[in-house]
Order: C-alpha cells, then structure tokens, then sequence
C-alpha cells in the first residue's frame, strides 16, 4: 500500500471515534457512525428546531447527488437509481413489480438472508407464484444445483451478493450467465458486499439490485438505494406510487396538477419525501467510499483478514468457517471453536464487538480497522485457551 493510501485510511479511521476504545468487527449487523455523518444529522436537527426556513430544496438537491454517487459505486447510470428506506423496499419493488404470471416459479436459497424469503413468499401467495429453494453445498450456494433446479416456469433467482453468516461471495457473473441463457430475472441483495466488494450491475447483467446503507456503507438506519436496469425498468408494475413519482420541478405553489408523466427512471419507484436526517447522513458517509475507493477497501480488509487466519490456522482450538478462495471471500470472516458462547463473552468483555451468527463468530473487517485491532483480538483469542482452568 502506498503512503498516500495509507494517510487515506489512517485519516478515515480518525473519523471514527468508537476507535479509541472499542474494537469494532460487526458492520455486517450495523456501522458506527463516523463524526461527518453525526455533525450532518445535528446540524439538520439544528435547522429545523430553529424553524428559520424551509431546507426541502437543499435536502431533494443532495438526495439526487445521491443517485449519481451510488450509481457510480456500482458501475450504474443515474436513471437506474432510486433512494429507499432499506434493502427490502427494492426487493419488494422487484417481488411486486416484475412482469411475472401466476405459477411462475421463483428460485431462493435455502441459505438465504430472510429478506428475500419473506419478500418473496408474500409475493408468491399475493400473485399466485411458486417459490422454491435451492438446495446448498456446504453451506453455500452452489452454482450446479441451481441449474438443476431450472425448469420450465422459472422466471427469477432471488439471491445475496455475499452471504451473511459466512461471507460467501457468490459467483454473480457466472450466475448471471445462467440466468440470460434462461430468461430469468436476477434479483440481488447486495447489503453485505455493498462498500467493500467492487460491483459493475451493468457489467454482470444485474436486473434488480437494492442495498439497505447502515452497514457496510455506514449510513443511518432506515435508508438505502435501489438499482433497476434499464432493460427491466420500464416493465416492471407499479407495486406502490407517491407524489414524488413525477418531477414537479421544485414548483410546489401549484399542485393542483393531477397529468404529469411519472419519471423515466427509477425515481418514480420511490416513496414520497425523504427522511431528511437520514439523506444527509448518507450523503456525508458516501464520501469516505468516494475518496478511498471500494477496490482499496477490499484490499485492506482481506490484508487485515489474512492475518487473523494465518493465526487462526495456526492454532489447536479454532476452525475457519469461511471459504478463503478468492473469487468468493468478501469481508465477512467466521470461525468456530469449543465453548463458543464462552468465547464471544470474553471478546464482547474486552470491548472487541464481532456477532455469533449459525454456529460461528463473524469478523466484519472494515476500513477503520487496522493491524492493532486484529493483533488484540488475537491476544484474547490465544489467552482464552492457554490461561489454566
């Protein structure tokens, strides 16, 4: 890495004030909050108890910045970009909007996130669809057993970029080659690689992507954005609409107007206004990813990963869980051990947050962490087994 990235990621993490006392590794449940993204939520705070003027404009002004920075992290047009409230609102969009008839079959893994599932299942009763999963190999989403699963009524794979229990990055670009062959609509979840996984949507033929911004992308909750291609965009039903769905063309002093066209982009999929404090809270995160690059990130993290592996490999008393290959690491790291529950208490005593989730630890490494939070981490994990009973 070089010195100018280095000052980059060194100055990222002064923007994170949890790092002076906790070691955080969960921003695969949640992301801290830098101070950017705290001063920009108390200074809207601060404008509206004063009441002095109306900040609508500002806040709809920074919301389109919006679209052309997510779209830009993904490879995406502005047009093919709509601010939601979380990773389901463009599920749903997908689930209830997509052209799809009664006893089309939609494909699920069985080690999926229950954000499809739900959304799905709901749909499938609601529109009469079939739902099935696909059965997994080793705990993974395996790209054999769903050509197999392919029948003749199957219309859509509704799957994670990366998985959330293990980090098991899906191969999206073979997966999406099956899924043109075919005919199917790919719909991705891609909160849990949004941020530190480089993804072109265009490029691997993406039909519907959303992604919630609390995590990875250390925004506030209750926020994200959608992706709808181009191709898709223009088919799907309206499954909801809000006044926003047309361009008033920030005239508000003349609403009597009931004929406007709706949006030629993603925009009229979203859901009236925004919910300012959070619009500018992901306007103040997003630049973090701007300066330093989603590809630097991955390489930091997997640096930083490599060395709690090369311990953990290295050690009697813990089993790596995650699968290392290339192609399908991401930043989500987990491992397994004896007295387990026991483990976790002693790491969340000592101030190191990680998660349990499916019989492992899970170490999400983000680009505020550093060589010294891994090197204590491991301190605790090596004196956990070697201290006498």
């Amino acid at each position: 890495m070089d010195e100018n990235l280095r000052q980059k990621f060194q100055h990222a993490r002064s923007l994170f004030p949890h790092t002076d006392k906790v070691v955080y590794f969960n921003s695969a449940s949640f992301g801290p909050f830098s101070t950017p993204v705290k001063e920009a939520i108390e200074e809207n705070l601060r404008v509206r108890v004063a009441a002095a003027f109306d900040d609508t404009p500002g806040v709809m002004e920074i919301e389109d910045q919006l679209r052309s920075d997510y779209a830009g992290l993904i490879g995406a047009t502005k047009r093919e970009i709509g601010i939601g409230m979380n990773t389901s609102f463009g599920l749903n969009v997908a689930a209830f909007g997509l052209p799809l008839e009664k006893g089309d079959e939609v494909l699920v893994s069985e080690v999926e996130f229950p954000a499809q599932v739900y959304t799905w299942r709901a749909a499938a009763e609601e529109r009469g669809l079939k739902l099935r999963f696909v059965k997994p190999v080793n705990r993974h989403f395996d790209i054999e057993q769903f050509e197999k699963s392919i029948g003749p009524e199957t219309r859509v794979l509704a799957i994670s970029f990366v998985q959330y229990f293990n980090g098991y990055k899906n191969d999206l670009a073979a997966i999406s080659e099956i899924c043109k062959k075919h005919g199917i609509f790919l719909v991705v979840d891609g909160i849990q690689g949004m941020g530190v996984e480089p993804i072109d949507a265009k490029e691997l033929g993406i039909d519907i992507l959303s992604s919630g911004c609390q995590k990875w992308m250390l925004g506030p909750q209750g926020c994200g954005f959608f992706y709808l291609s181009d191709r898709v965009r223009d088919r799907l039903r309206h499954p909801f609409m809000g006044w926003l769905g047309v361009d008033w063309k920030m005239n508000f002093t003349d609403l009597f107007k009931f004929d406007l066209p709706y949006y030629d982009s993603a925009r009229r999929f979203e859901m009236g206004y925004y919910v300012a404090l959070n619009i500018l809270g992901m306007k103040a995160s997003v630049e973090i990813f701007k300066d330093i690059g989603i590809p630097n990130i991955r390489q930091h993290n997997y640096m930083l990963i490599d060395r709690l592996a090369d311990y953990l490999r290295g050690s009697p008393f813990y089993s790596i869980t995650s699968i290392m290959e290339t192609r399908h690491r991401s930043s989500i790291f987990s491992f397994s051990c004896d007295r387990l529950d026991d483990v976790y208490q002693k790491l969340s005593d000592e101030q190191i947050i990680v998660a349990m989730r499916e019989g492992s630890i899970r170490v999400s490494v983000h680009l505020f962490n550093n060589e010294a939070d891994i090197e204590r981490l491991i301190g605790v994990l090596e004196q956990f087994f070697s201290r006498k009973p």
